[in-house]
């Protein structure tokens, strides 16, 4: 049909006053399977079960096509059932309006009307049914009509790849993976009498990642985080209580912006060190770690008071007389955990003796999956992947650097590992100066939020920015669904489109 004889497109719930037109439609669309019309008694009772899973398009008020589905629990069916055992042998008592996944029992688009992308629209309309729905992905058994033409030269794992490598043309097979459904396995036997198919079907699968499991739980992860980032100004303080005074300023600063996220600088406690300037340089940092556990106690009473995650930048901590650079998520639970800096600079081994950890992993929050790099270690991209591979939403990294050549390849790094992880990172440094504080002498900063580069992000793959050198707190939400619908539907796929056939990334056990 010319797209110019169309004044009318419209999709309906299919009713059953329906049934004739859509018998017609039926059977000129399956013109190789006669008799693969559904009756009216079984029309009649799919719509009384799931009224919602039935749809038809009309053009110019005519039947044109048509989508049949159910909810089923699909843990109770086995991997190689078939198109009899899905429905109920037709019956549709497998129908469970608490099931887990929308399972398609037909499509079609009349012949005539082939060629106007209807099937997209229905396909599109299952997508939505399923978010709708909170079901966790979209299923069917895909008949491979040109397989016939193949048998005796080809197995249907072959032949499905040779239609994904566009050597075979299959027109059905071809649509449900360009609409983005993947081929899970072969069936056997999944629908009796399809011998354009030889009896093979393809079980198709579309993942809904806006799924969120059914939790027991009162509590529930939130899908925009708002993080609050604090560019610290060094400056000369007497006491630790001083500092923690300033501290408590800016967490209540980013906690009246209900931010999820304090993120501090490395090293903020740093100025402590002045009252030991008589010491040498390795001496003075490992009295700066006498502080470290006082201040982590401090925070973690400062998250649960104002209701926010905080993320401590850095602080020097000795371990087996071993001096490391440690930092602390403390979360608003309670409860505290710990990160640690795997790459100490050349300056931090040679003038402090520090040693590099070997502590790496995500940290579940109440906001998602985070992971923390404290500086250096975000100039590593193997450290941000395996973070990634774990599920990291959003990578912070409490940094501090003295120039602004230092700070440049913290900031470009930090915006690769955004761009290559399709993930969130939040970069915050320190600025200002310590002249009273050996090897601390000078700062530069400018704290960042950055995002990967796609049409729901900004061009520049920078949500947010602080101004340089400035004392300030910066506040910026990120969207943690933006980043599902990245995954699957990006313009590129850094994450899915990764050749692990040539090369892979693992841990040492």
């Amino acid at each position: 049909m010319k797209t110019q004889s169309i004044e009318n497109i419209e999709l309906a719930f299919l009713k059953v006053e329906d049934y004739q037109e859509l018998k017609e439609a039926t059977i000129e669309s399956y013109q190789t399977m006669p008799n693969s019309y559904w009756s009216e008694k079984q029309i009649k009772l799919l719509i009384k079960k799931f009224p919602e899973g039935q749809v038809i398009l009309r053009i110019n008020g005519q039947v044109a096509g048509c989508a049949l589905s159910l909810v089923v629990d699909y843990d109770s069916f086995e991997d190689h059932h078939t198109f009899r055992e899905i429905t109920g042998n037709f019956t549709f008592d497998t129908h469970d309006p608490d099931g887990d996944v929308l399972y398609g029992i037909d499509v079609f688009v009349k012949p005539e009307f082939r060629g106007l992308r209807l099937g997209r629209r229905l396909y599109d309309y299952r997508k939505e049914l399923c978010e709708k729905l909170n079901l966790r992905g979209i299923a069917f058994g895909g008949r491979i009509p040109g397989y016939h033409q193949y048998a005796e030269e080809l197995s249907p794992k072959e032949y499905i790849e040779k239609v994904r490598l566009k050597e075979i043309h299959d027109p059905v097979l071809n649509f449900q993976i360009s609409n983005d459904f993947h081929p899970s396995k072969i069936l056997k036997g999944y629908l009796e009498g399809d011998e354009a198919s030889s009896e093979f079907a393809v079980l198709l699968e579309w993942d809904n990642i806006y799924y969120e499991k059914p939790s027991k739980k009162a509590a529930t992860k939130k899908k925009v985080v708002r993080l609050g980032l604090i560019q610290w100004q060094m400056r000369p303080y007497q006491k630790m209580d001083q500092i923690m005074q300033q501290a408590e300023y800016f967490v209540d600063a980013v906690s009246v912006y209900r931010s999820d996220f304090a993120l501090f600088p490395e090293f903020f406690n740093a100025p402590l060190m002045a009252e030991n300037n008589h010491l040498t340089e390795p001496e003075a940092i490992r009295e700066l770690a006498n502080h470290t556990e006082v201040i982590v106690d401090r925070f973690s009473q400062l998250s649960i008071q104002y209701n926010i995650n905080i993320i401590t930048g850095s602080m020097p901590e000795i371990r087996d007389d071993f001096l490391y650079n440690v930092g602390y998520l403390c979360k608003r639970d309670g409860t505290i955990e710990s990160y640690e800096k795997l790459h100490v600079t050349p300056d931090e081994s040679k003038v402090w003796g520090m040693q590099g950890g070997d502590q790496l992993k995500v940290f579940d929050t109440d906001c998602g999956k985070i992971g923390i790099l404290i500086c250096y270690d975000v100039e590593f991209p193997e450290l941000s992947r395996l973070l990634a591979d774990d599920g990291m939403d959003i990578l912070f990294v409490p940094f501090l650097t003295d120039t602004q050549n230092g700070y440049s390849r913290v900031r470009n790094c930090a915006q690769a590992r955004a761009i290559e992880n399709e993930c969130y990172v939040a970069i915050a440094g320190s600025v200002g100066n310590l002249p009273n504080v050996h090897n601390m002498d000078i700062q530069f900063a400018q704290s960042m939020v950055f995002t990967p580069c796609d049409f729901s992000f900004p061009t520049n793959g920078i949500k947010a920015e602080a101004t340089p050198n400035t004392e300030m707190i910066l506040i910026a939400d990120v969207d943690i669904s933006l980043l599902r619908e990245l995954h699957q539907l990006g313009a590129v796929r850094n994450l899915k489109d990764r050749r692990k056939d040539i090369f892979e990334l693992k841990r040492k056990s």
